[in-house]
């Protein structure tokens, strides 16, 4: 039976850096997303409504767990060249991770950020439609 706990869509994600500055150039000006302040060592972005948090504080180390951030992208074949031509470096060209039932393929394509988090870009391709190919 439920207590009547309903999580809601996540609101922010949390990330450690090194340097606050090479970070906020990277997520700013290679990414693209929107900056919305930095105070001290923490730097705010907005993905879409979901809020991430760069904090090159002293990192907690008990806990070096890594979050993956997922970018949906509607073109991952586009992306993932636009992104390598600003010198971004791919863990994986884009490949086929899951097809549903429906025929719609999920893709992904994985990279890191100057600290080496990882990363991805993730795309839905309509049953019917031009695969994804990436030389």
């Amino acid at each position: 039976m439920s207590t009547g706990v309903a999580l809601g869509p996540i609101g922010q994600i949390a990330r450690q850096v090194h340097d606050i500055d090479v970070a906020v150039e990277w997520y700013r000006d290679i990414l693209e997303l929107p900056h919305l302040l930095t105070v001290g060592q923490l730097a705010f972005f907005d993905s879409h409504g979901i809020r991430l948090l760069l904090s090159a504080e002293a990192r907690n180390t008990e806990n070096q767990g890594e979050s993956v951030l997922y970018f949906r992208v509607n073109n991952i074949e586009a992306s993932f060249r636009l992104l390598q031509s600003r010198g971004v470096s791919f863990r994986s060209a884009p490949h086929l991770v899951h097809r549903h039932q429906s025929g719609v393929e999920e893709w992904m394509a994985f990279f890191a950020d100057p600290d080496g988090n990882t990363l991805a870009l993730m795309s839905q391709v309509p049953q019917g439609a031009q695969s994804v190919k990436v030389d």
